[in-house]
């Protein structure tokens, strides 16, 4: 059930400085291209943004995963917050909460058919991938087991234009049993079989389907640790790859591995990813050295980089404002307009 927590007004506060403006190819980002946040976390209590999406009508939609360790997570009855979904409007410029428990949402898509296809992760989530029907409110389960087996954490999603979803299966946090014995990015058909076609991307995270659909492009983040918040002081972590990593995509959903297209060790990775109508690819990357949105070729090349606290993911908005780019970073959401027009489905 939808229900309003609370109403914000945008607030219209550029983040960017003349030291730490973004910059780049003026065909990728504006001379007067500013990052504004649309969104206070603090101001509505949010822990943590992540996958933001825009449905078919142009509304934002953003998980807010409420970390069961984080101290904001605890309720004033002794509960533990279980995940939110934040829906915002840009023409009412209104946030309220649209689905809580959310199953620790992640990554959010938006089907051919303007359905909600969300990732479900770990720490109390519901660990499989969801579909929403956004006129009735009712979602289903597309899949929760493998062979099985419960996922790991479903993180990320894309979807092509036969309508198979692929999404990643890492584990980044959660007390719950690992039990799959790999970290690879699975295909749900639309008969509703599941295959994993990829288990050498180290531990993915952000896909997405090229506009041509030829290309599956894969993010590695692998930060060491199956939960990163249960370490313990003093307890570091050996960091396993962190790429963007491209693989070929066959007409029959199967991929293989084409290359490398962007290295980041030793410094930290990206985390999500989503594409313009040319192919170019827009990554939230956490490097704490410098953090932002990289605009790539789809060759690898980088045209333009928007400065941000740590990023989690990005989106495109729809229609006139298709060349709108939503950020997740901390517990904020942002836009900022580029020089592109984001790729949808429909």
């Amino acid at each position: 059930m939808k229900f309003v927590v609370s109403v914000l007004l945008m607030v219209v506060v550029s983040i960017a400085s003349a030291q730490n403006a973004p910059s780049g190819d003026p065909g990728f980002i504006p001379a007067d291209a500013k990052l504004e946040k649309l969104v206070e976390g603090d101001d509505l209590g949010i822990i943590f943004t992540e996958g933001a999406a825009v449905s078919c009508d142009n509304k934002v939609y953003f998980s807010d995963i409420t970390f069961t360790v984080s101290p904001g997570s605890k309720t004033e009855k002794g509960g533990l917050l279980a995940g939110i979904i934040w829906v915002y409007d840009p023409a009412t410029q209104e946030t309220k909460a649209f689905r809580s428990p959310s199953g620790m949402s992640n990554g959010i898509k938006f089907d051919a058919d303007c359905n909600m296809v969300n990732a479900e992760g770990a720490d109390y989530g519901g660990r499989r991938v969801i579909r929403t029907n956004m006129e009735t409110g009712v979602a289903e389960i597309v899949t929760g087991l493998y062979n099985g087996k419960p996922y790991n954490a479903p993180n990320d999603i894309s979807i092509d234009q036969q309508g198979r979803i692929y999404f990643s299966d890492p584990r980044y946090l959660g007390h719950e049993p690992v039990m799959l014995g790999a970290m690879g990015v699975y295909r749900v058909d639309p008969d509703g079989s599941v295959t994993r076609i990829i288990t050498d991307a180290g531990k993915p995270n952000g896909v997405a389907v090229s506009p041509d659909q030829t290309k599956l492009y894969v993010v590695s983040n692998d930060n060491g640790a199956l939960d990163f918040t249960r370490l313990g002081e003093g307890m570091g972590t050996h960091k396993g790859r962190m790429a963007l990593l491209a693989y070929n995509l066959e007409p029959d959903g199967s991929a293989s591995f084409s290359n490398v297209l962007v290295d980041y060790a030793p410094e930290d990775g990206p985390d999500g990813l989503v594409m313009d109508t040319e192919g170019n690819l827009w990554v939230a990357v956490r490097d704490t050295k410098r953090p932002g949105i990289y605009a790539y070729t789809p060759d690898g090349q980088e045209k333009a980089y928007i400065p941000t606290e740590i990023p989690t993911n990005v989106g495109f908005g729809r229609g006139e404002n298709s060349n709108i780019l939503y950020i997740t970073a901390g517990n904020d959401l942002l836009q900022i307009k580029v020089g592109k027009q984001g790729y949808h489905l429909n």
